[in-house]
C-alpha cells in the first residue's frame, strides 16, 4: 500500500507541475498584488495547487507510516517522471547527459527503497 500511495503521490506532484507550467505559459507574471492574484487564480495554476493539496495529504499519511529516510529519497522519482512529462508534453530536449542523470537518480531510489 505504501508504494502504491507513493506512486500516486509522485504522479500527482508531476501533474501539478505540468499544470503550473501550462498556466505560466498563459499569464504574464508580474510581481505585484494584482499580478500574483491573477496568476494564482489562473485555472491551470489553481488546479495544480488543488492537486498539490491532495498530494500533501497523501504525503502526510505516508510520513505517519514510514521512515522519512526511506520514503523521502523515493520522491526523487518525481524528477524522472517530470523529465519525461517535459519531453512528451512540452517538447523539452532530452540529452545524453540528462538521460544518464535520470538513470543515476533511478538507481539511487532503488538502492534507498530496498529494505
Amino acid at each position: 500500500m505504501t508504494y502504491l500511495l507513493l506512486i500516486i503521490n509522485i504522479f500527482m506532484l508531476v501533474c501539478g507541475q505540468v499544470l503550473w507550467k501550462m498556466g505560466m505559459s498563459k499569464v504574464h507574471f508580474q510581481v505585484s498584488f494584482k499580478g500574483i492574484i491573477n496568476t494564482l487564480f489562473n485555472p491551470y495554476i489553481f488546479s495544480g495547487g488543488i492537486i498539490y493539496v491532495f498530494a500533501t495529504v497523501i504525503w502526510l499519511y505516508l510520513l505517519s507510516k514510514e521512515q522519512l529516510s526511506r520514503i523521502y529519497p523515493l520522491q526523487s522519482l518525481c524528477y524522472i517522471v517530470g523529465a519525461f512529462a517535459g519531453v512528451t508534453i512540452f517538447n523539452d530536449s532530452l540529452t545524453t547527459a540528462k538521460i544518464f542523470g535520470l538513470i543515476l537518480i533511478f538507481l539511487g531510489a532503488v538502492l534507498v527503497g530496498m529494505k
